[in-house]
């Protein structure tokens, strides 16, 4: 377990982010650059902060995804349509690196903030703008939340068991394929400007990233005329590949999508003749006889614990891996070895723990310098920092613009 430390010179330090993103994917996506030491300023609205604020579970009135969001960043509210918004958010610009932005299209150039404006101020700037359908096409007014690009990108209709629903997943998981895909945008736009003088704009539509999670289904159906099916937990692609229940009623996850794996589990469960099939000498044949394959690796695995489970496999070489909770991953060692979980004190809740940066590096490793913050906790002291006078800060406080 690592104990995240005060913020320094992480690898990005140096480089302002202005994020006025709500939800998921724009803000995962500037949590991901304040991880690797990038100074994030959220900016919210005054009266209707961030939704994920109030989303999913609370410690008390205390929203705990918000704490993990919201990290790393420093919160100042503006009023966007208003002029004193407007002046607020030009100032910020100004002296950005990166604005990240999820708006429908059309709205920042309604307000008067769109990139010839920013740009104006600040030719350096890139300006990422993520939304549900991107910037033009017949849906790119529509509101865009992840779970439509779960079910238009192939995912929903792919995922569940054969004879059930199209399934949806129980978390964001188009929005965070879309938060890294635009982490990596900006970067990419960063390394332009380095070489060009000049920012530009990011266009990243949720409904496209996570095709490329789903494989070649866009060639198979050119070339085929065929869409893969639901499976439930099985793959077309090699067997045995499930999850499978243990004798002290714990689940544990098999993979075999290399052939010398799924030799060593048939031999590990008593089953070496299977091996000698010739069927069993490439992964799609082996899928379709996958009823066979499950009940030889499922019987086995019913007779005993999810240890001795994984023990075993373990000392095969074979594939496993248990089906973990919140709590098992807090324990588990190799976590712990990686330093995955963090804790750190907040004002708040106290000790706590929650996953860390997506990797580490050799230098300038990522760091948690502090969790999500109060709404608009820092907005004195960074329109102060922008040339802001206390009693320009209190006229837009009273004027609703912040």
């Amino acid at each position: 377990m690592t104990v995240s430390r005060e913020a320094s010179a992480g690898a990005l330090a140096g480089l302002r982010v202005v994020d006025a993103s709500t939800l998921f994917a724009g803000p995962m996506a500037a949590m991901h650059l304040g991880d690797m030491g990038a100074e994030v300023i959220k900016v919210e609205h005054p009266a209707r902060p961030d939704p994920s604020r109030t989303h999913g579970v609370a410690k008390g009135d205390v929203n705990l995804w918000w704490k993990t969001l919201g990290r790393n960043k420093r919160t100042v509210t503006a009023n966007l349509g208003s002029d004193g918004g407007r002046e607020v958010f030009l100032a910020l610009a100004e002296t950005a690196d990166v604005v990240i932005e999820n708006f429908r299209p059309g709205t920042l150039e309604r307000w008067g903030l769109g990139y010839p404006e920013l740009s104006a101020r600040n030719p350096g700037l890139v300006l990422a703008r993520v939304t549900g359908f991107g910037q033009f096409g017949p849906y790119s007014p529509r509101p865009g939340f992840g779970t439509l690009a779960e079910a238009m990108s192939g995912f929903a209709a792919a995922t569940g068991e054969p004879d059930g629903p199209p399934t949806l997943p129980p978390f964001g998981l188009a929005d965070g394929v879309a938060s890294l895909a635009t982490a990596y945008a900006i970067m990419v736009a960063l390394a332009g400007r380095a070489a060009r003088g000049r920012g530009q704009v990011v266009d990243v539509a949720i409904i496209e990233p996570i095709l490329a999670m789903l494989g070649p289904q866009i060639t198979r159906w050119d070339q085929l005329g065929t869409v893969q099916p639901r499976t439930g937990n099985r793959s077309t692609n090699n067997a045995p590949r499930n999850t499978y229940r243990t004798s002290d009623g714990q689940w544990v996850a098999v993979s075999t999508s290399a052939q010398s794996i799924a030799e060593r589990v048939v031999r590990l469960v008593g089953r070496p003749e299977l091996a000698a099939e010739p069927w069993f000498a490439t992964g799609a044949d082996r899928a379709a006889h996958a009823d066979e394959l499950d009940e030889a690796v499922g019987g086995w695995i019913a007779r005993h614990t999810r240890d001795e489970v994984v023990a075993a496999f373990e000392e095969a070489q074979a594939a496993v891996a248990p089906i973990y909770d919140a709590a098992d991953i807090v324990a588990d060692p190799q976590f712990r070895a990686l330093g995955t979980i963090h804790e750190i004190e907040d004002p708040e809740l106290g000790t706590t723990l929650m996953q860390g940066p997506l990797f580490r590096l050799s230098d300038n490793d990522g760091v948690i310098g502090f969790t999500g913050r109060p709404h608009g906790a820092d907005t004195d002291e960074v329109l102060g920092s922008l040339g802001f006078t206390a009693s320009r800060i209190a006229e837009l406080r009273a004027e609703g613009a912040v």
